[in-house]
């Protein structure tokens, strides 16, 4: 059924003396798919700015943000309303004959559209990662589902969620020697694992619902921050989402904003700031996602 959703992502940054900024990037705003339509969007900040808006190679919503005046602190506020649809489990969409078992086999057609979310960005020096991913498919447990399922139960019950301050997301081998990682770490971790199985994969970054917040019972890891999972495609269904953070399939749960190659192309907020290194103080981050009603099921 679907639902209204407000989210509201504030960002603050702090400083000892005022320093001067220059462009920064947010990426907060949702895609238009079938998953959802906005309904209303803005961006705010406590510094006089200007703000314009660009769709980037993969055709994500963009906004660019030019600073007029030096500042200790500056507040970004964004934030938008829209009806979510989502979709519940990754098992209603039925996959071709040629996609149900690894390796999966891609037409011409579909290569030359998926190479780059085949090809592998991060090395693999000492081959961890590579015999972790084929370990999966060891005997004849090649089934892609099956594979998909095991590897995202794996990371969900045997590795320790983080929550870190740092930016930036780890390299596949080292969460996969720590064992523990964020929802950016885990899913960049199954990604690089899976395009070594010759699965084309993308990395999503957005927001999560956990009705949780509004009086509910689930609990989900990672609500209350930008959230990270990771899309899988198969001919026949199409794009596939698998959140291991939450061991989610679908898309019910998950309000997607935007898609990359690879993590650092879909940071949520980026940008430069003039000053002496010592005067920066910190960063704060506040997501509120809120369910502002139901709609009728048209269906």
């Amino acid at each position: 059924m679907p639902v209204v959703l407000e989210v509201e992502h504030i960002t603050t940054y702090s400083y000892a003396n005022p320093v001067t900024f220059g462009e920064h990037r947010a990426v907060f705003l949702p895609r238009g798919n079938h998953g959802g339509r906005i309904l209303s969007y803005e961006v705010k900040t406590s510094v006089p700015s200007r703000t314009r808006w660009i769709s980037d190679t993969l055709s994500n919503n963009v906004a660019v943000i030019e600073f007029s005046e030096p500042a200790t602190e500056v507040i970004f506020t964004c934030k938008f309303r829209l009806v979510h649809f989502g979709l519940k489990g990754v098992e209603a969409f039925p996959i071709d004959g040629r996609a149900e078992s690894i390796p999966v086999q891609y037409t011409p057609s579909e290569w030359t559209d998926l190479v780059l979310y085949l090809q592998p960005c991060d090395e693999d020096f000492d081959g961890r990662l590579s015999a972790w991913a084929r370990s999966f498919t060891l005997g004849d447990r090649r089934d892609t589902r099956d594979v998909l399922q095991r590897m995202m139960d794996t990371v969900r019950d045997t590795f320790t969620y983080e929550a870190r301050d740092e930016e930036g997301t780890r390299r596949p081998g080292e969460t996969l020697a720590k064992q523990s990682g964020t929802c950016r770490d885990y899913a960049w971790l199954m990604i690089e694992a899976l395009r070594r199985l010759g699965i084309a994969c993308r990395f999503v970054t957005g927001y999560l619902y956990d009705s949780a917040l509004d009086g509910g019972v689930d609990g989900k890891t990672g609500s209350g921050a930008t959230h990270a999972w990771l899309e899988v495609y198969l001919p026949g269904a199409g794009w596939l989402s698998y959140d291991p953070t939450n061991r989610i399939t679908g898309v019910f749960d998950l309000i997607q904003v935007a898609i990359a190659r690879r993590p650092e192309q879909a940071l949520p907020l980026s940008g430069t700031w003039f000053g002496a290194t010592e005067d920066f103080l910190g960063m704060k981050v506040d997501v509120a996602v809120r369910k502002l009603g139901v709609l009728p099921d048209f269906a």
